[in-house]
């Protein structure tokens, strides 16, 4: 559906250290880097692309495709180690369907990041 999102950050730099080690698991790296600026693909097809802003940035909840459970479970793992705040442990969310399989975290402008699986086992 989409091939960017772009969206502002208030500390570039911690936000740039949060996304590159909380996405890692996911494959996700850096396409191009200028200065207050960074764009993150895992394929080179959609990308994620944070900017420095002066505003204070609105809350986003943004959502990661997992290709495995163990892969969230990284995530997780990878963004409370990067300082993020748990807002949910990875887990099934039978509430959403019966093979969602995901984990939340809170980033460093409060942004609501989440990785799903919507494969069944691991």
């Amino acid at each position: 559906m989409f091939d960017h999102v772009v969206f502002g950050v208030s500390d570039y730099e911690a936000s740039k250290a949060f996304f590159l080690k909380a996405l890692a698991p996911l494959g996700i790296a850096i396409v191009s880097e200028r200065p207050g600026g960074i764009e993150l693909s895992s394929d080179g097809k959609v990308s994620l692309c944070l900017l420095q802003t002066e505003e204070k940035p609105a809350h986003l909840h943004l959502a990661f495709v997992a290709e495995s459970r163990e892969q969230v479970e990284a995530f997780h793992r990878a963004a409370l180690h990067a300082g993020g705040k748990d807002n949910g442990p990875p887990g099934p969310r039978p509430n959403y369907s019966g093979k969602y399989y995901a984990a939340f975290v809170i980033g460093p402008d409060g942004h609501n990041i989440e990785v799903v699986c919507h494969e069944s086992g691991g």
